[in-house]
């Protein structure tokens, strides 16, 4: 391999520039631009924060929010699952905006960066919740941390009550290899569901694809175990249609996905899938076990 040189617009000792007349190199200047951005964006989020905290929303009743679920079904999704004239992920984005504005927020397990990126462009800054269980690949905090550096989103890590050395001293070590529901309840499921209570809809990147049990998910629902409105934007698209605009749009995707992992959870319980298997495979292997329960 030959050696490059890379200026980084600085003298032989490292003291400063060579010459005060001489410009700044690309790299310094690219560097200067990348920090500048990445200030700018934290401070639209500081905004945005010091925004919504002097604001007190009301919540709508179950009942309101169940009218506005069975309205938007009605008005999006066609003449049912995988029709024709059902409503694009964006044409869903902009109602669910329109009709909940701040008080919508988008759930991420951080495989990858599509469905947040779809809902920043309509509302930027919006609260992505990602459930911070304990047990997470590192990988996956890589794509989180990418995730907040590189889309306009607020990320909200959702986290248990109990750490996972607070959870084994008091049920015992590796819960989820002797009652994975359990485990999933308690470190997954209760603290979002409680998160949740704070919004009145949320937009999830659950697709038909995905499992027999989502085969027939519509796009807008009423949430009976969470108690809000639940958004599927891209409940129609393929894995392909994801990938593609993944790639089309350079977005973050867990590097977890090209290494046998089509479905990531949390690491104990998330194996590689073989050749030809079904892409939930990896999740809770050997048991009768195919959700967490967010869905359910």
């Amino acid at each position: 391999m030959t050696a490059v040189s890379v200026s980084l617009g600085v003298g032989p000792n490292g003291g400063g520039p060579a010459s005060s007349g001489a410009p700044a190199s690309p790299l310094a200047a690219s560097a200067a631009e990348a920090r500048e951005r990445s200030a700018a964006r934290e401070r639209a989020r500081a905004e945005r924060r010091a925004r919504l905290a002097g604001v007190r929303r009301r919540r709508r009743s179950d009942t309101e929010l169940w009218e506005v679920a069975r309205r938007g079904q009605a008005e999006l999704g066609g003449s049912g699952p995988g029709s024709a004239d059902e409503a694009t992920a964006e044409e869903v984005i902009a109602w669910a905006v329109r009709e909940f504005g701040d008080g919508l927020a988008v759930a991420s397990s951080m495989t990858d960066s599509v469905l947040s990126y779809l809902v920043s462009r309509q509302l930027p800054w919006v609260d992505v919740l990602f459930g911070d269980t304990g047990y997470h690949f590192a990988e996956t905090l890589g794509t989180r941390a990418a995730v907040e550096h590189e889309l306009d989103v607020t990320v909200v890590d959702v986290r248990p009550r109990l750490t996972v050395t607070q959870q084994d001293a008091v049920h015992g070590p590796d819960l989820f290899e002797r009652d994975a529901e359990a485990c999933c309840r308690m470190r997954k499921v209760e603290p979002m569901r409680e998160t949740l209570a704070g919004y009145e809809a949320w937009a999830t990147g659950l697709r038909r694809g995905d499992s027999a049990t989502r085969r027939n998910a519509p796009l807008v629902t009423w949430d009976s175990a969470n108690n809000l409105v639940k958004v599927n934007p891209i409940a129609a698209w393929s894995d392909d249609d994801l990938v593609s605009f993944a790639l089309r749009h350079r977005l973050v995707v867990n590097p977890l996905l090209n290494d046998g992992y089509p479905s990531i959870g949390c690491a104990p319980c998330t194996r590689r899938v073989a050749p030809g298997e079904d892409p939930r495979a990896g999740r809770w292997a050997g048991l009768d076990k195919v959700e967490c329960g967010l869905h359910a």
